[in-house]
């Protein structure tokens, strides 16, 4: 019998408290948490599964005195807040009906049948927490050990349930996926005009986690050219195809983490209004639309890397240079200095507040920039001539 390999986590004391307060076998490890032990990668988030009713979870926490937070009750989810993290415990379930945005679900407790209403095989393994043992209804192991994304069940009925889970397979497929499922290919492509009927911000949050990936580049190519991306994000074209190829490697070449935003911009064309539009469409947050907008002003003259820099921040500065085909490395480790001069300075010297301090505040900051960020000395040389008039 298959076993998880032990890991850290598995070894926490509050977790084992956990396992205790809800009984022998009323509770299993099941989805991220397992999947990426067993790739040997870092586990971020732990999720279990029980056949115990959300109010029997909390009745047991609460006799245990372990806090717990109602967080999806309706959904069948309790989130126990532990010393080393949260985790959120849902019962097992099995959907009533479902019209490709929402589920309505039942309460079970048969594991399998728990199994059989998740997205992919390698999200639908379960480990005990005791012993370690895995469950595998699905076949999810073979899939892990060969790359493959594969869904539980019928592809087409898997995505007719949740239209979200076309993302949801590029997304699993750019990180985990080493060859192609060719039911899951077919059935995201044929099954792609659904999206249009989902919320705006799940498809936003859904590409930008797919943009997050190390490298997309493959997975984002193929959904364009099978027509999947044209349906979220029709401003994509032939040439923001090429701009995203080279961002990532850019990125790449430059040692920067993946950037969601920043792929997002390369992936429209280089026009502010359409930027807005998009983020506006994809409900991004204020900071997240002013940033994507600032990119598309890529095609603007960058100048000197550490004026855009200064101007605009490090973050925008970067994407703007990235993306206009320039290097970064000038300002990726720069620390971003501030005008050592304040307006009292300049009132001080006997300039009457109001727009002529502003003006040669401006003046002043703009030779700063000019001569490369030069110190306070300097400073006090430019700001004598600014009031000589020289």
């Amino acid at each position: 019998m298959a076993k998880l390999p032990a890991a850290d986590w598995t070894r926490r004391e509050d977790l084992a408290r956990l396992v205790a307060a809800l009984g022998p076998g009323s509770l299993r490890w099941v989805g991220g948490a397992v999947r990426d032990t067993l790739l040997g990668k870092p586990v971020k988030d732990i999720d279990a599964a029980t056949p115990l009713t959300p109010d029997e979870v909390i009745a047991r926490l609460d006799a245990a005195r372990i806090r717990n937070v109602p967080t999806g009750i309706d959904h069948g989810t309790v989130t126990a807040v532990l010393p080393g993290g949260p985790v959120e415990i849902t019962t097992l379930r099995k959907d009533v009906s479902t019209d490709g945005r929402r589920a309505t679900v039942a309460f079970s407790d048969d594991w399998r049948e728990d199994a059989a209403r998740r997205d992919f095989t390698i999200n639908s393994l379960y480990a005990d927490p005791v012993t370690l043992e895995l469950h595998d209804y699905f076949d999810g192991l073979s899939d892990l050990k060969e790359g493959r994304v594969r869904f539980v069940g019928d592809a087409r009925r898997r995505i007719r349930e949740d239209h979200l889970r076309i993302l949801r397979y590029y997304r699993f497929q750019a990180r985990f996926g080493a060859q192609l499922d060719p039911e899951a290919e077919e059935a995201c492509r044929d099954l792609a005009p659904m999206l249009k009927g989902l919320s705006r911000e799940r498809v936003g949050w859904e590409l930008q986690h797919l943009l997050a990936v190390d490298d997309p580049t493959a997975t984002v190519v193929r959904m364009f050219q099978e027509g999947v991306l044209g349906v979220v994000l029709p401003e994509a074209g032939d040439r923001e195809i090429v701009s995203f190829e080279k961002l990532v490697e850019a990125e790449r070449a430059a040692g920067l983490p993946p950037s969601p935003i920043r792929r997002l911009a390369a992936l429209l064309p280089a026009d502010p209004r359409t930027a807005e539009q998009v983020g506006a469409r994809l409900r991004l947050s204020t900071a997240q639309k002013k940033r994507l907008a600032s990119a598309a002003e890529r095609g603007l003259p960058p100048g000197d890397p550490k004026a855009l820099a200064y101007r605009l921040g490090r973050e925008a500065a970067i994407d703007r240079l990235l993306l206009a085909g320039h290097e970064a490395a000038p300002i990726i480790e720069w620390a971003i200095p501030e005008l050592p001069l304040k307006g009292g300075e300049i009132v001080a010297r006997g300039v009457a507040a109001g727009p002529e301090v502003a003006r040669i505040l401006q003046a002043v900051e703009r030779r700063w920039i000019a001569e490369d960020f030069p110190g306070r000395a300097r400073v006090e040389t430019l700001l004598r001539d600014e009031l000589a008039g020289e």
